[in-house]
C-alpha cells in the first residue's frame, strides 16, 4: 500500500525533504481528519478554474457545468453508500450539521414528554448534544446503551433493555472514535424498527474505512464528513429515507431551498433541495466525490485489511512496552485502525507533546467523547490513528519513541 504515499502532496513534501515543518512528519491522527490526494485537490482546482458559477440557479451552459458537477458529485455519496437514489443524499458541512439536521427537522417536531431517545456510551459530542438539546425543548429522555469496559461490546442485554416501546429515536456511532470498535449496527437498527424508532448511524468513522451499505443495516438516516475520506473540510452529507425526508421540514432556510415565497409565507423544493440553503458548497462537493472515487479504486477491502495489518502490529508492539494500559479491546483486528492508550505517570498531553518533538502527531484529550471518558474512569487518552497511507516503518518508530517516554519523563522504571 505504500505506493500510494505518492499520490499525496503532504507526503511527497515529507518523502523529499522539501518542507521544514513535515520533515520526517509520521501522520498518526486520520481518525481526526486524513491527509487529501492530488487527485481532490486538482478535482477542486479544475471546478472553480472552469466550472465556476452558483449551481441550480442560472440558465446559461456555465451555470448548467456547475449543477451537472454537484449533482454528479451526490449520485457519486449516494452510489458509495448503497442509497436508493441521488434524492437521499443532502449535502451539509459535516457529520455534525447532518446530525443536528435530524434533531431538528424530525426530533423537536415529533418528541414528546415520555418519550426516549436511545444512544450508546460511546458517542461523540455530536451524536450526544444536539439529543440533549431535543430532550431539554420536549421534555424527551436521553438513555444510553453501555458497552463491556473491556471488550467495548454492546451486548444484546444491553440493547435489549435499552430499546423499549418508550423509544422513539435510536442514534448510534458505526465506529467509536476512541475505542476503534465496529458497532452491531444491523441489530441495533432491528431492535430500533421493532418499537418503531427512526434509526441514526453516525458514520464519520466508518465510511473511510469500510464498505457502507445503508440499505444493508436499514438505517433511516446516515451521516457522514468528507475530510475524514480524504476530501475536503467543510462538506459531508446526510442519508436520509426519501419518505422521511418528504415529511420532514427544512433545517435552514433562504435562497434555493424556496419553491415560491410570498409576503406572508413560503413553499419549499423538493427534496433533497429544500435542506440545502442558500449557495452550495459545490466546489467542495465535488472533491468529495474525487475522494470517494479515489478509495474505491484502491479498494475498501484492501484499505481495511491494511488497517488491520498495521493496528495488529502496532497492538503487539505497544503491550510488551511496561506501564502501557490499552483502552477498548486487546484484539486489534477489531479496532478499524485506533490504538488508544495512557502511560502511567505521563499524562497524554505529554504523551503527545513528547512524541510531537519525535516528528510523530497523535492526539491526546477527551476525543469528544467526555461521557466515555467518565464511564472508564478516564478524563484523557492518547490515541494513534491510522490510515492506507501509513506503513510498518512508522509503527515501528513510534513503538520505539513510546518505549522511551517515560524514561524521557524523569522515571528510572
Amino acid at each position: 500500500m505504500n505506493k500510494y504515499r505518492k499520490d499525496f502532496p503532504f507526503f511527497k513534501a515529507i518523502d523529499e525533504k522539501s518542507s521544514v515543518e513535515n520533515k520526517d512528519l509520521i501522520y498518526f491522527d486520520t481518525a481526526a481528519t486524513a491527509q487529501r490526494p492530488f487527485i481532490v485537490l486538482n478535482a477542486m482546482t479544475h471546478f472553480y478554474a472552469t466550472e465556476n458559477a452558483n449551481p441550480l440557479r442560472g440558465l446559461y451552459s456555465l451555470s448548467e457545468r456547475a449543477t451537472m458537477a454537484y449533482e454528479n458529485a451526490r449520485d457519486t455519496v449516494a452510489k458509495f453508500i448503497n442509497a436508493k437514489e441521488a434524492a437521499e443524499i443532502v449535502f451539509t458541512r459535516n457529520a455534525s450539521e447532518s446530525l443536528n439536521l435530524v434533531a431538528y427537522s424530525w426530533g423537536l417536531n415529533r418528541l414528546h414528554e415520555g418519550d426516549e431517545i436511545c444512544v450508546s456510551i460511546m458517542e461523540h459530542h455530536s451524536n450526544i448534544v444536539p439529543w440533549q438539546m431535543v430532550c431539554q425543548k420536549t421534555g424527551a429522555k436521553l438513555v444510553f446503551m453501555e458497552c463491556d469496559k473491556e471488550t467495548g461490546i454492546i451486548s444484546d442485554e444491553e440493547i435489549a433493555a435499552k430499546i423499549n416501546s418508550n423509544t422513539k429515536i435510536v442514534s448510534v456511532v458505526h465506529v467509536s472514535n476512541v475505542l476503534g470498535v465496529t458497532n452491531p449496527v444491523k441489530k441495533i437498527g432491528e431492535a430500533a424498527h421493532a418499537v418503531g424508532a427512526i434509526f441514526i448511524v453516525d458514520g464519520a468513522q466508518s465510511a473511510p474505512h469500510m464498505k457502507v451499505d445503508v440499505q444493508d443495516f436499514n438505517a433511516d438516516f446516515f451521516a457522514m464528513s468528507g475530510h475524514k475520506l480524504c476530501g475536503p473540510m467543510g462538506i459531508g452529507a446526510l442519508y436520509g429515507k426519501r419518505a422521511l425526508l418528504e415529511e420532514m421540514d427544512p433545517f435552514l432556510r433562504g435562497g434555493e431551498m424556496i419553491e415560491y415565497v410570498t409576503r406572508e409565507k413560503a413553499t419549499w423544493a423538493e427534496v433533497p433541495h429544500k435542506f440545502e440553503a442558500g449557495t452550495v458548497s459545490a466546489g467542495d462537493a465535488v472533491g468529495m466525490a474525487a475522494a470517494i472515487r479515489y478509495i474505491q479504486s484502491i479498494g475498501l477491502e484492501n484499505i481495511e485489511a491494511h488497517d488491520r495489518e498495521l493496528a495488529e502490529r502496532m497492538m503487539a508492539g505497544i503491550t510488551q512496552i511496561p506501564h502501557i494500559n490499552i483502552i477498548g479491546p486487546k484484539d486489534a483486528s477489531k479496532r478499524c485502525g485506533i490504538i488508544t492508550f495512557t502511560l502511567d505517570g505521563v499524562h497524554p498531553h505529554d504523551i503527545a507533546s513528547l512524541l510531537s518533538e519525535e516528528h510523530i502527531a497523535i492526539r491526546a484529550g477527551h476525543h469528544c467523547a467526555q461521557p466515555l471518558g467518565q464511564y472508564l474512569n478516564q478524563t484523557a487518552t492518547a490515541r494513534a490513528s491510522l490510515y492506507f497511507y501509513n506503513t510498518e516503518e512508522e509503527v515501528d518508530c513510534f513503538l520505539e519513541k513510546v518505549a522511551k517516554l517515560r524514561e524521557w519523563s524523569g522515571f528510572k522504571d
